[in-house]
């Protein structure tokens, strides 16, 4: 059960204009609604991890050069055992 506040209300009042068939059913515009939502939600993240993931590809082997060879060894052999 959801206490429909006055913009839960406008939000529903606005939902059952959207979907006339689902106007007498307070409680089916919700569940459409909360749907509509996590749906968005998804997408959302779901592009924002295919943007990471390009910016990640885009930058890949940009630094090859930058450490010169052996230096992982070398470090290592600083490190005490």
């Amino acid at each position: 059960m959801l206490t429909e506040s006055d913009t839960l209300a406008a939000d529903l009042d606005f939902a059952a204009n959207a979907w006339p068939e689902f106007a007498d059913s307070r409680s089916t515009l919700s569940i459409r609604l909360i749907e509509l939502g996590a749906e968005t939600l998804r997408n959302q993240v779901e592009e924002r991890k295919a943007q990471r993931l390009k910016a990640v590809e885009q930058i890949a082997g940009s630094m090859n050069g930058v450490w010169l060879a052996g230096w992982l060894e070398e470090m290592r052999s600083e490190w005490p055992e």
